[in-house]
C-alpha cells in the first residue's frame, strides 16, 4: 500500500462526497439515513477511521463491527457490493490511481471482514445429519 499519496486533506474531501453519494443511493441510502442521526459527527468519525486505517494515525476510537451488527437485520451481502461500487467510483474520481487502488483494496478487505461477521454461519454438523440419535 502506498499511503504517501493519501493525506488528511484528501480524506476530508473524499469521505463527505462518498457518503453524500451513499445517502442518495436508492439501494443503500435509506439504511444509512435511518442509522445515522448526526451526519457531521459521523463524517468526522469516518475520516478518523480512514486516517487510522490508511495513515496509521490512531485517531479512530470505536468498533465498526458493533456499529454494523446493530443493523444486521437490514443489511444484505449485495449492499456491500453497492457500497464498494460507489467507493470505487468516488476514489477513482478524487484520488490518484495509486491512492485509489490502496483505498479500494483496504475497503474490499474491510467489507469482506464485516460481511463474514454479519452473514457467515457454520452449519451445525449434528443438525445437518438430522439430529442426535
Amino acid at each position: 500500500m502506498e499511503s504517501d499519496e493519501i493525506d488528511e486533506a484528501g480524506l476530508e474531501r473524499l469521505i463527505p462526497l462518498f457518503y453524500e453519494r451513499v445517502r442518495a443511493d436508492a439501494e443503500i441510502g435509506p439504511i444509512f439515513n435511518d442509522a445515522v442521526a448526526d451526519w457531521p459527527g459521523h463524517l468526522e468519525r469516518l475520516v478518523a477511521f480512514w486516517s487510522s486505517v490508511m495513515l496509521t494515525s490512531g485517531r479512530y476510537k470505536g468498533s465498526p463491527m458493533a456499529a454494523h451488527l446493530k443493523h444486521r437485520s437490514r443489511i444484505t451481502p449485495a449492499m456491500f457490493d453497492r457500497w464498494l461500487t460507489i467507493w470505487t467510483a468516488t476514489t477513482d474520481e478524487l484520488m490518484s490511481a495509486r491512492a485509489a487502488a490502496a483505498l479500494q483494496n483496504k475497503a474490499a478487505r474491510i467489507a469482506e471482514s464485516l460481511g463474514l461477521a454479519l452473514f457467515f454461519r457454520l452449519e451445525d454438523p449434528v443438525a445437518a445429519r438430522g439430529g442426535i440419535n
